[in-house]
């Protein structure tokens, strides 16, 4: 896939395929927010989406949530695409952009994860997920903002007043 090489200086310049593999170019989300979130299907966070989701139609007017599903921690995004559409709709009722699945750490990081993980590439952060759900806010310019942990919750004041700045 051509996104596998390529070298990008701005968050704007990835094309991804969703969990369809319809290829969508993040470009398509300038002038909002976005919250880009690692997920995954048999997690202890993944009741999460439904807050992810509560969110997307609460403040979609100045945010899009991103979910891209990664098997990186305890094998607990097993599923194809076809698998992992099926279930957030069926048990979350998610109706927010879910890319088909990538490796979020380890050698075969996608190239969207190392900007997102890489102070020479986004500016400022080197903090890489950890575990499932951690979160990632980019302004409305393309500038990584804020790094949250899986803890933290979608709907938290902390997400919240930085989705209202």
């Amino acid at each position: 896939m051509e996104n596998e090489i390529q070298e990008s200086s701005s968050i704007y310049d990835f094309k991804m395929p969703l969990l369809d593999g319809e290829e969508v170019s993040l470009g398509k989300f300038k002038g909002k927010k976005m919250l880009i979130v690692n997920t995954a299907s048999e997690c202890g966070f993944t009741p999460q989406y439904e807050g992810l989701e509560a969110l997307y139609e609460q403040y979609g007017d100045k945010v899009t949530v991103l979910g891209f599903p990664a098997n990186n921690f305890g094998g607990q995004e097993p599923g194809s695409n076809e698998e992992i559409g099926a279930f957030c709709k069926k048990n979350y009722g998610v109706t927010f952009p879910v890319f088909s699945k990538i490796s979020v750490k380890g050698k075969d990081m996608s190239p969207l994860y190392q900007w997102l993980t890489q102070k020479d590439k986004n500016g400022w952060n080197e903090e890489a997920p950890n575990w499932n759900f951690c979160k990632y806010l980019i302004d409305e310019q393309g500038h990584l903002v804020a790094f949250y942990a899986s803890a933290v919750e979608p709907m938290s004041s902390e997400i919240i007043e930085a989705i209202n700045k």
